[in-house]
């Protein structure tokens, strides 16, 4: 089965964080049969048998790496099946694009209270997200001035969690390559 790893604050090749070969390499020595990188923000697809724990798959991706290259950000990591059906679903079809800086899935902990009801907004009125899944919130993200809402620090900070936060087009492009 394929899954997708989604790590928080990696930038393939910068200071405590994996070269893309070492991405890669901690997931096969973790037991995946494959092990591929998407793009340079710490997003990967691994294979692993239909009978194997992808979450203990990361979990010794993640030693790996601490050891290896000084990782100090936590992983996420959903089937590429969950993902699809995820896609398939067009979250943000109501979106007029025009009308926000970005559209976005951001990967929750798994130790997440029960989600607050939707719309959640932020001060700024520059994050929103519409929807929770059992372990996402898909948000909108506008710029404010020259900034644009980081759904990521927002969640972080309402549920003290970690959490990481992808582009919802990267999200689409990895379950047209990998899906």
């Amino acid at each position: 089965m394929k899954y997708a790893a989604f790590f928080r604050n990696v930038n393939l090749g910068r200071p405590n964080s994996p070269s893309r070969v070492q991405l890669e390499q901690a997931f096969l020595v973790a037991g995946a049969g494959t092990a591929h990188s998407f793009l340079t923000n710490g997003t990967l697809v691994f294979s692993i048998p239909a009978n194997a724990d992808p979450s203990a798959t990361l979990a010794a991706a993640i030693e790996h790496m601490q050891r290896t290259c000084g990782l100090k950000e936590p992983g996420f990591v959903r089937s590429v099946d969950y993902l699809r059906e995820l896609v398939a679903s067009d979250p943000f079809a109501s979106v007029d694009p025009s009308t926000v800086y970005a559209c976005c899935a951001t990967f929750l902990h798994a130790d997440m209270p029960a989600p607050p009801a939707v719309p959640l907004v932020s001060k700024r009125e520059d994050v929103e997200v519409l929807r929770f899944t059992d372990g996402e919130a898909l948000s909108l993200c506008r710029k404010i001035g020259n900034t644009p809402g980081s759904p990521n620090a927002f969640l972080e900070k309402h549920f003290a969690l970690p959490a990481t936060t992808r582009n919802w087009n990267t999200v689409v492009r990895l379950v047209q390559k990998h899906g």
